[in-house]
């Protein structure tokens, strides 16, 4: 039964003629689905293939818009529909689905054809906002935490955080694909602005190092720029290195003219305030055990 729903369907989105071996697949059908007054043992089955693939592969569709945008929908399509032939569904929930799609955009670069890399950052990207979704959330560092460890602090970023070196301004793009606006100093948000007609489609983005944090705050996703510093310090601390450690690693080579205990105070307050950092050790629930 497995093997009947996780083989891709044909081009007439039925079940294929013949089975994996060689059998033809009314023959194989017959023998653990029995045919009724109105469907044969083929049509019966395919009912279950086709509600499996069209749900699967809308859920892709849904979470990945920026890597259609690249690649056009058919080859999306066809990409979907390979990624799904070798990692079916394995999980409770839809959100797991599209966790190896940034890896096998990677290794399989003829689906994505001139445009790998991009695709690849950008399926990273709209991971990273199905992680910060429904990720579980810690509970979170306080100032008196700060106070009394010092220097010496190490933290936990909040699951849900994600911090990511891309090689593409993929946060941009998505900006420009979704029609989106800026939401306060301290993110961008994700959410769609109405519009009244269609506009064309941003062009693709050329190669732009970008540091990029995405996360939730009040139940919304929101994405900010990070400077390389900020990433660095973020990462350093995520690895679990103190404080002090990870600015020290983090400004070794930067530049001397910069005041950078005001700004790393600056960015530790924004952060803190953002409720990126947790107490070491906790634990945590997702967004959806706590509704």
């Amino acid at each position: 039964m497995a093997e009947a729903l996780f083989r891709p369907l044909s081009a007439r989105d039925g079940l294929r003629k013949e089975w994996s071996d060689g059998r033809s697949t009314a023959s194989v059908a017959a023998e653990f689905v029995k045919p009724n007054s109105r469907l044969t043992s083929v049509e019966r089955l395919e009912i279950y293939a086709r509600s499996y693939w069209f749900r699967v592969l809308d859920c892709l569709c849904e979470d990945y818009p920026g890597v259609r945008a690249i690649l056009g929908e058919r080859r999306f399509m066809k990409l979907a529909t390979e990624f799904l032939a070798r990692f079916p569904s394995a999980s409770f929930t839809l959100r797991n689905l599209g966790s190896r799609l940034p890896a096998f955009i990677a290794e399989e670069p003829a689906f994505s054809g001139p445009h790998v890399a991009l695709a690849a950052d950008m399926a990273r990207f709209e991971w990273a906002q199905v992680v910060a979704f429904d990720g579980p959330a810690l509970p979170v560092l306080t100032r008196e935490d700060v106070i009394a460890a010092g220097p010496a602090l190490r933290v936990t970023l909040q699951p849900y955080l994600t911090v990511a070196e891309y090689a593409y301004p993929v946060d941009q793009f998505a900006l420009a694909l979704k029609k989106t606006a800026l939401r306060g100093e301290a993110s961008n948000a994700l959410a769609a602005m109405p519009s009244s007609r269609r506009k064309p489609r941003p062009r693709l983005p050329r190669p732009a190092r970008s540091f990029v944090a995405v996360h939730r705050q009040d139940n919304m996703l929101y994405f900010k720029r990070l400077e390389p510093e900020a990433f660095a310090i973020l990462t350093g601390l995520g690895a679990g290195r103190t404080l002090a450690a990870a600015c020290a690693a983090a400004l070794r080579q930067a530049d001397p003219g910069v005041d950078w205990a005001a700004r790393v105070r600056q960015w530790f307050q924004t952060w803190q305030g953002l409720g990126w950092f947790a107490r070491r050790g906790a634990s945590g629930r997702s967004r959806r055990e706590r509704a």
